[in-house]
């Protein structure tokens, strides 16, 4: 079994692209939703208290909106938060690859956000990058009521695009409509048999 990451930065497209591999039958693991279950432990909202503080955590449920808006203004937020949720986030992730792997899956999609940012991408066979011109992400983000100032603090936390595109084994290009999506998608489903042909070479 082969493991691809597929990651982008915040408005990309990887989430619709992530999406369309579901649709074609891959099993995606999404790290985001490992973190809210790592996030929902007991022990894990206790360490949020000592090291973050009590506010964002109340009546035993983490205030997810102040979390956020946390680790998107202080680096070092987002460090203590990242060292807190990721060793649960990766425990659980490779308990789920181990699980895919005994059941005979050919390839698993691991879509995450931070692949690079937190050196995850070392441990996977491949990764696929959803990458957009900025000026489509930054419509695509006012749309979402989301301002300036908001983009460029995200932004400033995430590796480059551009340098994301270096790193990896295989872009997908988010610049027109869902179909032109779609299509890159098919490119890469084409890719992944090449991929899963190698693998498999003795």
């Amino acid at each position: 079994m082969i493991t691809i990451g597929i990651t982008g930065i915040i408005g990309s497209g990887k989430t619709t692209a992530s999406n369309i591999l579901k649709r074609k039958g891959f099993t995606v693991i999404d790290l985001d939703r490992l973190a809210k279950k790592a996030i929902a432990l007991k022990e894990v909202q206790e360490d949020i208290i000592t090291h973050l503080g009590k506010k964002y955590v109340k009546d035993g449920i983490p205030v997810i909106e102040k979390l956020r808006d946390a680790v998107f203004v202080d680096r070092d937020t987002l460090q203590k938060l990242e060292s807190i949720i990721h060793p649960r986030v990766g425990e659980e992730l490779w308990k789920e690859i181990g699980e895919l792997r005994e059941a005979g899956t050919e390839a698993a999609i691991v879509d995450g956000p931070l692949l690079y940012e937190t050196g995850l991408y070392k441990k996977l066979d491949k990764t696929v990058v959803v990458s957009t011109k900025m000026g489509k992400i930054k419509e695509r983000l006012r749309a979402r009521g989301m301002s300036e100032k908001d983009m460029e603090r995200r932004m400033a936390l995430q590796i480059p695009l551009e340098k994301k595109e270096e790193m990896t084994d295989f872009v997908i290009f988010n610049n027109g409509t869902k179909k032109d999506l779609e299509k890159e998608v098919e490119m890469l489903l084409r890719r992944i048999k090449e991929w899963e042909v190698m693998a498999d070479a003795p």
